[in-house]
């Protein structure tokens, strides 16, 4: 089975959605299930996972009905105050959702040091209890204290956005590199290759800005912890589909069938239990 394992939806809403800038004005409109799935289709695509880009249960809930009436979504990346009092209550809500596969906050909005206070970390080992899995979105200036979060929680499933958002329009690659090596070395991370196009300069990106990045990311987490994703439609703002998925399926052409089937499903199936 192929699996997108990154993308959004959301009915636009200047303040809801408000980290849309201008540069990225080509997605300040609704995005929902009828738009991508002849995408998915022209793209040989079975299913995709659902991510939340919204700060709300509202948001997991939408996602949740979005789900209920697709049948190409697998699976849902929600949000929930990891910070509240009653956060094993809410997981145990949700728990009742089969297609609620995990959860993400927007940390690359915060300070680093915001996924280090103690009730986030609170919120953080109750997902284990629930068999929920954590997806990471940071800037590489950020995955220190993704390497501190993460050394707590051995058992606890967690997955790299966007694999860490490098400064690939300014070709800094040498401080992300080390501190992605760092990461990987624990074997309950994962990384998503996703995001990337958006990190490059929009209109004047080439195949090739791409590569010294994936050679870090495939060296450091190798074919059996990176699952590919579209980051559909925020990607729209410097590549179609098409495109972006062109780069990813180029980069692995030379590997093997079996290692290419793990990148482009088995291993999102695997990590989100789809």
């Amino acid at each position: 089975m192929k699996i997108d394992s990154h993308q959004h939806f959301w009915q636009y809403h200047p303040e809801r959605h408000s980290w849309i800038n201008d540069e990225m004005a080509v997605i300040r409109k609704d995005f929902l299930p009828a738009q991508l799935q002849p995408v998915l289709q022209k793209n040989d695509i079975d299913g995709c996972v659902a991510v939340q880009a919204d700060q709300t249960e509202m948001e997991t809930d939408f996602l949740l009905q979005l789900q209920k009436e697709t049948d190409f979504i697998k699976g849902v990346v929600g949000w929930v105050d990891l910070r509240a009092a009653n956060i094993k209550e809410r997981l145990a809500h949700y728990k009742t959702f089969p297609a609620v596969k995990g959860f993400r906050h927007v940390l690359q909005a915060e300070a680093p040091e915001f996924m280090l206070q103690q009730n986030f970390l609170g919120g953080i080992a109750a997902l284990k209890e629930f068999e929920f899995t954590y997806d990471i979105l940071i800037f590489p200036h950020q995955l220190a204290a993704a390497v501190t979060l993460v050394h707590q929680f051995p058992q606890q499933r967690f997955v790299i956005d966007h694999i860490a958002k490098p400064y690939i329009k300014k070709g800094l690659i040498g401080e992300w590199k080390q501190a992605m090596r760092a990461i990987a070395q624990f074997p309950n991370v994962y990384c998503k290759i996703s995001g990337m196009v958006t990190e490059a300069d929009y209109k004047e990106w080439k195949p090739g800005d791409f590569t010294p990045y994936l050679d870090v990311v495939v060296e450091a987490f190798g074919t059996n912890r990176i699952m590919f994703g579209s980051d559909w439609p925020v990607c729209l703002a410097a590549a179609t589909y098409t495109q972006m998925l062109k780069i990813v399926k180029d980069y692995f052409k030379s590997y093997s069938g079996a290692e290419q089937e793990k990148v482009f499903g088995q291993n999102a199936v695997d990590f989100y239990n789809l």
